[in-house]
């Protein structure tokens, strides 16, 4: 079986979900749709909880029922759930359409790096890491650019026909090749956390990636559309910021690179200062140039981390339950990620500049995280010398 057929129709599948044709407008359409900020970042940090719940229980399901089956049911999730975000108008709806993603997105998280990376060479793992995500930005960046056009319509438009390309990746999921994964004995769910717990560096390094990823998550997608206001910038060049950000991105495709070149470590702490004084940046301005530029730094220095610390994930874990181990290290990023949204959500409704305040503060715990991460690593490859 050419289990490559696999890699390909993951970046095509990643490509469609990427095609989010609302995403420019996102917290504007929530809000015109009666949905306040601060309800947002409530809806946010529930469907976190969500994902916590719900993480582990697929991982198990996935090792023992197979990639493909997980990724059917979830990803058809991912669909009925933008059904519905286009159907809401009502705090109820927003909140039901994000259960349906939060149980998706529990579902895709561990498995579809699990499938991958069964499906590869093991020391292709970040380069097919790097292509996945750069495939999810490219289909993103396309949607900003034809966002411009469809937005004529209305903003309902450009949610109704972000419908359409999660219909066609649900479908091709159906023609993915399952791997057979080798073991004597199905995984054993709490033996496989038992697993996970006793591997507490990479669960430091799971942690310090959370906090630095949701920051990057809350800047990119709710504080940057109130940055750009504050910074004088109309709404009207929103898309076309949106795509600038997505072109930052695909620099994910090189991270590889980066890594053979420097070395994981370092790469992944020249980035988190780069996307700490950054944050620093907007807290202090309002300058339209100076804000564009901080944040295509944050999404482009997020965007070279993420392959990187995936690949640092599956080499310390085995093939038997590799979907439930992965699914164990997610579940602790999104518990982390819960409370950092909260915190983030309440001080944004004080001001931009407090908001982006507690961003760097956020950072600056997760760079001592990864400094602790990185000394207990080098002590340990000490020892073993």
């Amino acid at each position: 079986m050419n289990k490559k057929i696999n890699v390909y129709l993951m970046y095509i599948i990643v490509f469609l979900q990427g095609l989010v044709f609302y995403g420019p407008i996102a917290t504007l359409y929530r809000q015109s749709r009666n949905l306040s900020l601060s309800n947002m970042f409530l809806i946010e940090s529930v469907s976190w909880i969500l994902m916590i719940i719900f993480e582990i229980p697929w991982g198990w399901f996935a090792d023992k029922f197979g990639y493909k089956k997980t990724l059917l049911i979830s990803n058809f999730l991912f669909f009925i759930s933008k059904i519905v975000f286009y159907k809401a108008n009502s705090f109820e709806m927003f909140f039901l359409e994000r259960v349906l993603l939060s149980a998706s997105l529990a579902g895709i998280s561990g498995c579809d790096i699990a499938l991958l990376y069964s499906s590869v060479k093991h020391e292709e793992g970040e380069k097919i890491f790097g292509r996945y995500s750069a495939f999810s930005t490219g289909g993103y960046l396309i949607a900003s650019i034809i966002f411009s056009i469809i937005v004529r319509q209305s903003m309902n438009s450009t949610v109704f026909w972000t419908i359409i390309p999660y219909a066609a990746a649900s479908i091709l999921t159906l023609f993915i090749k399952d791997i057979k994964v080798q073991h004597e004995e199905k995984p054993k769910l709490r033996e496989s956390l038992l697993k996970a717990l006793k591997n507490k560096n990479i669960i430091l390094l799971v942690i310090s990636f959370a906090l630095i990823n949701e920051v990057v998550q809350v800047v990119s997608v709710f504080l940057n559309q109130s940055q750009y206001l504050r910074s004088g910038i109309n709404i009207k060049y929103f898309g076309m910021l949106t795509m600038i950000m997505q072109i930052a991105s695909l620099i994910s495709i090189k991270a590889y690179k980066f890594s053979i070149k420097l070395g994981k470590n370092r790469v992944i702490q020249i980035l988190y200062i780069t996307i700490i004084i950054s944050c620093m940046a907007l807290v202090l301005t309002s300058n339209a140039v100076l804000t564009i530029l901080s944040i295509v730094l944050i999404c482009g220095s997020a965007a070279i981390i993420y392959p990187i610390v995936l690949d640092i994930e599956n080499k310390n874990i085995g093939n038997a339950d590799r979907a439930t181990l992965l699914s164990v290290f997610a579940m602790f990023g999104d518990l982390t990620a819960a409370g950092v949204n909260v915190i983030i959500g309440k001080t944004a409704d004080i001001s931009m500049p407090s908001a982006f305040t507690i961003c760097v503060v956020i950072c600056v715990l997760a760079y001592i995280l990864f400094l602790i991460y990185n000394y207990k690593i080098t002590k340990g490859y000490s020892n073993e010398n």
